[in-house]
């Protein structure tokens, strides 16, 4: 026996391992390892340094990002299941931006509530750290892994105001309606893994490509039931039920959190299993995302348009943003790369638009102590800078130049329009009414700022904004303009052409 184990080490070979592929992923495992250990050993006392720990940590997960970006070589991993390519290194840089951005939001809001603050950070960090492994993964195991890694702190994020009935019933909807998802989306990959014979999604793609006509019934219910898992992600209708109460019941930077990272994990998620595998079977998958684009921005739109809440309000004009992002995967076939780079480009330019105007709301609730669409009656008048700030990021999501907004339906319209076919027209049509609806509640936010008077009993003396929330402001804004002033300046980092779809 002993002879045999011999025998069997000399014929071992060590596997290598690319540290530098891996290496965003690897500070953040050590930054959640920190986080816990100075959570431990100073308990009560590291409080204060939890935040800078995170925001440091985050930033340093970007150093390799940059470094790898500027190498440009493609770097694959455990035979094709992860690959670290352009594409990836923009989603990945896009979920730790944005994630720093959310920490800058909460410092303060944390530091003033009655909240534990160090399992946050950590559970925060974590977050990403699921959301990075998902811009790499090309393998359903992998895809699963991350996105639970990424969901499962984000469910305890949601009730993170623990004597807060709305929080409370925040977390459990959010918890109740994923697990509902998950079940869903682990049976169409199981029947993905039995048509394709593999658990990497260009073998399954090549076994559907095969099938033709064959096993059609297997092969839609397959694609079907991945896509509604990953509709739950991205808050797509019918399946948007838990992001309104979750919304407004979970703090607002978890908020802001769910509704720019965590959406943009699902829509990552989605161009995964679309543009890699589902792709080859564009009759099966098109018409689902179809429906799913046109139910989610007009019934979005329409119940946004009821809302007293603001928050309220963004939650219900992000289910009608995700119907906007996903109206490219109804036209994939026609042209891969360019509705990849609609889609990717929508997402970029609404983490910025969107933190900023959650960042605005956490300030304006400062004083406040609300987002009732009421209690913003003559801000102008006494908070003009962040009336002004606010104005401009719902100018963005209406789609209004020169505000990066309008590059991003821009890049959507392009992409249906090029299709020229039955689903992109007639998706370019609804969504170009869809935007003027959005027009409205969005521009009501507005009117109520500048034109309205200030509610009776309102304090109307000068409020000091956080410097790091002031920052936050300030970044989201310059990239909000940035993007719509020097589109091209996203438009080449989005431009992965034929080499991120394996061409």
């Amino acid at each position: 026996m002993l002879a045999l184990l011999a025998q069997a080490s000399d014929v071992f070979t060590k596997p290598t391992v690319d540290y530098h592929a891996l290496a965003p992923e690897l500070i953040l495992v050590g930054t959640i390892i920190v986080l816990a250990l100075v959570d431990s050993w100073k308990l009560e006392r590291a409080r204060p340094v939890m935040s800078a720990i995170a925001g440091l940590g985050l930033l340093a997960a970007l150093v390799p990002v940059i470094t790898l970006a500027v190498d440009g070589t493609d770097r694959v991993l455990l035979d094709g299941g992860y690959v670290v390519d352009s594409m990836s290194l923009v989603l990945k840089a896009l979920f730790i931006v944005s994630a720093y951005v959310v920490v800058l939001l909460s410092i303060n809001y944390m530091a003033e509530g009655d909240y534990w603050e160090s399992e946050y950070y950590t559970l925060l960090i974590c977050s990403v750290l699921g959301m990075t492994v998902m811009a790499s993964s090309r393998d359903l195991i992998g895809i699963f892994i991350a996105l639970e890694l990424l969901s499962i702190p984000a469910y305890m994020l949601a009730a993170w105001r623990k004597g807060d009935e709305r929080s409370n019933e925040a977390g459990m909807k959010y918890y109740l309606m994923g697990v509902f998802a998950t079940g869903i989306l682990l049976y169409g990959m199981s029947l993905a893994y039995g048509l394709g014979g593999s658990t990497n999604l260009e073998a399954i793609g090549l076994q559907l490509a095969d099938l033709g006509s064959d096993g059609v019934p297997v092969v839609a219910l397959a694609l079907l039931f991945t896509i509604i898992g990953f509709g739950f992600k991205v808050s797509a209708v019918p399946f948007h039920t838990w992001a309104p109460d979750t919304y407004e019941g979970a703090p607002t930077p978890v908020t802001a959190f769910l509704a720019v990272a965590s959406k943009a994990a699902g829509f990552v998620a989605l161009i995964q299993v679309t543009y890699f595998c589902f792709i080859v079977r564009s009759d099966v998958i098109e018409p689902i995302f179809f429906v799913l684009s046109i139910s989610s921005m007009t019934v979005g739109n329409l119940i946004a348009l009821r809302q007293s809440n603001v928050i309220r309000m963004l939650a219900y004009s992000g289910i009608a943003q995700a119907g906007f992002m996903l109206a490219p995967f109804a036209v994939a076939s026609s042209d891969p790369a360019l509705s990849l780079q609609a889609v990717v480009t929508y997402l970029v330019i609404y983490a910025a638009m969107n933190l900023g105007a959650f960042a605005v709301i956490i300030a304006i609730a400062r004083r406040t102590r609300s987002a009732e669409l009421e209690d913003l009656g003559g801000l102008f008048t006494y908070m003009p800078g962040l009336a002004v700030a606010f104005t401009l990021f719902l100018a963005s999501l209406i789609g209004i130049p020169p505000l990066g907004g309008w590059w991003a339906k821009f890049g959507v319209f392009a992409s249906l329009i090029e299709a020229d076919s039955g689903l992109g027209w007639t998706l370019a049509i609804v969504m170009a009414v869809n935007t003027a609806i959005a027009a409205y509640y969005y521009l009501a936010v507005a009117r109520a700022m500048w034109f309205d008077d200030v509610p009776e009993g309102t304090d109307t003396s000068p409020v000091r904004t956080p410097a790091t929330l002031g920052f936050a402001v300030v970044i989201t804004l310059i990239a909000t303009l940035l993007f719509g002033i020097l589109p091209q300046v996203v438009n080449d980092v989005t431009d992965f052409g034929l080499v991120a779809l394996g061409g």
